[in-house]
């Protein structure tokens, strides 16, 4: 029996996979380095146009074909079918993000709870905390992951509508409403005008061309795309569905919780004369953790309500990432949804297991690839290759291997023809230059 979701949950399962721990750090810390306001709104047009372009590509090939990934590529093909069908090894890209995002959830979920009865009296002391549970304590930090391990392959053994739909239609507007709150809370502090000012303000002295790169990516990345992920939800589409719209709902979803993070996360710094350019897990694990404390009890009910709330954002990217090879092995190989996922689980938990002992002081020699230690190898292995190439891929792939009267017939009822044209000219043409370019500057210049 064929299984779909209902038109809400499909826009806040994708929203989910969309939204993420990356919102809490990366988006802030690249707003403000390059320009702001400026940097704001050229992310926003790419990913409007270009983001999205790939976006609806990933809808149409799961929606067209109603297969996985591999299936989708295979049976669409007008042409080398048999060859296309090896594009479904970018599933094997949500794996290895999934075994890393793990081990930081895990870090999440350990702040969560500490936070309750304990805060860093400075920002000395919560680098110190911070590096004592990634290279020292061992039991703790595999705790904490095999908890969000669990809870992750709990929520995906339910199934896609029992499961991954549930969460999320439970899941978002909760963590939609808690960032509303605590950006309410915010407007009381002197800081957050500054924040304000610092994320929106034009700047156009720092706005660079690796401004344009830095948005460029930021806007394909944060849609979850090049994975399968896409493809496997709308695969499970009700057929009476406003495709344009649901997934212009879903960019504006992931654009809006992100601009309320930044907002939330540099009024804490301002706020309290912290460094604004501390970028990455810094942000939110050492410097964000030192200023909770300058609140008193209350900043122990801050820091648990904030780091509960990256938990959500986190949970409902990481059931989405391991979906796609779920998906696969089950109609491929005719096996059932439990041992499909047994396998999936069983791959993650030696892959996150090898991250954690790669920081670990008395194995990190022996987790080490290309002098990186695994984490960070899967980190930009993912990252800096097979996301952008399976990006790549899926452009070209609908842009000139699927029969464009079916793409036109499926997209007729939400688009004019003009707009359709526009579309598939940025997705032909357009966004395969921005990738190529990207990939070419990060690796030469």
């Amino acid at each position: 029996m064929r299984i779909y979701f209902s038109k809400i949950g499909f826009i806040l399962v994708v929203a989910g996979s969309a939204v993420g721990l990356g919102n809490a750090w990366k988006f802030p810390t690249l707003a403000a380095k390059n320009g702001g306001f400026s940097f704001v709104l050229l992310y926003l047009l790419l990913t409007l146009t270009l983001g999205l372009s790939v976006f609806l590509a990933e809808i149409a090939m799961g929606r067209l074909s109603r297969k996985d990934l591999a299936h989708s590529f295979e049976s669409l093909a007008v042409r080398g079918a048999r060859y296309w069908k090896f594009g479904g090894i970018f599933m094997i890209s949500g794996v290895f993000v999934l075994s890393f995002y793990l081990v930081i959830m895990g870090w999440v979920l350990k702040y969560m709870f500490f936070s309750l009865f304990y805060l860093p009296k400075d920002i000395i002391q919560a680098k110190a905390d911070f590096d004592m549970l990634l290279s020292q304590d061992l039991t703790l930090s595999f705790l904490c992951f095999f908890v969000s391990f669990i809870l992750t392959f709990a929520v995906l053994a339910r199934g896609l509508i029992k499961g991954i739909e549930k969460l999320n239609v439970i899941i978002m507007p909760s963590l939609f409403l808690m960032l509303l709150a605590m950006l309410l809370y915010c407007t009381q502090f002197e800081g957050f005008k500054q924040a304000f000012l610092h994320l929106f303000s034009p700047n156009l002295k720092v706005f660079s061309f690796d401004s344009l790169l830095d948005a460029l990516g930021l806007a394909f990345f944060t849609l979850c795309l090049g994975i399968g992920c896409i493809v496997t939800y709308a695969a499970a589409l009700p057929k009476k569905v406003n495709l344009l719209q649901s997934s212009i709902f879903v960019v504006c979803i992931n654009l809006f919780i992100a601009l309320m993070m930044g907002l939330i996360v540099f009024t804490f710094i301002f706020e309290f004369g912290s460094d604004p350019s501390v970028q990455g897990a810094g942000l939110v694990f050492v410097s964000l953790m030192s200023l909770f404390n300058q609140l008193g009890v209350f900043g122990n009910f801050l820091a648990f309500y904030f780091f509960l709330a990256l938990f959500f954002a986190g949970i409902t990217s990481a059931v989405s990432m391991v979906e796609p090879l779920i998906f696969y092995l089950t109609r491929t190989f005719k096996i059932s949804r439990l041992k499909a996922l047994m396998m999936s689980a069983l791959v993650v938990f030696v892959l996150s297991i090898a991250c954690i002992l790669s920081f670990n002081a008395s194995f990190s020699a022996y987790f080490k690839v290309f002098e990186l230690s695994f984490f960070d190898f899967l980190d930009k292995l993912t990252s800096n290759f097979l996301l952008p190439l399976g990006v790549f891929c899926i452009s070209i792939f609908v842009g000139f291997f699927v029969k464009i009267s079916q793409i036109y017939r499926l997209f007729s009822s939400f688009m004019s023809r003009k707009m359709f044209k526009f579309w598939f000219f940025v997705l032909r043409f357009i966004t395969p230059f921005a990738i190529i370019f990207i990939s070419f500057y990060n690796f030469f210049v």
